[in-house]
């Protein structure tokens, strides 16, 4: 079942469970790393504003998760999507293995 809602200008489809995926991947992957732990690092001092911080850290995500999107986006023209999906794999399990052998 695919859910598709039409944004206004008619021109992009949103596809809301590709949106939850990616929400939920991201959200999972940022918890108790080391972006969350700076965040929390800089919220604990008890002079600084917690809007500002929440605003540093999310324009953060957002500038990196842009540059992730268009990164990917041309490595796609390029690289087929089943062989992308093994080498992202890879990576994964390569980083895997480093953290582990680093532990």
């Amino acid at each position: 079942m695919r859910c598709s809602v039409n944004i206004q200008q008619g021109d992009y489809i949103v596809d809301i469970k590709l949106l939850l995926t990616v929400f939920t991947a991201v959200f999972i992957a940022e918890l108790g790393d080391k972006t969350q732990l700076a965040t929390m690092l800089f919220a604990a001092d008890r002079e600084v504003s917690k809007l500002t911080v929440f605003f540093g850290a999310s324009l953060a995500l957002v500038v990196a998760s842009g540059i992730g999107v268009l990164a990917g986006g041309l490595v796609a023209g390029y690289v087929g999507e089943r062989a992308l999906r093994y080498i992202a794999g890879a990576g994964f399990i390569g980083i895997g293995i480093w953290s582990f052998i680093k532990g």
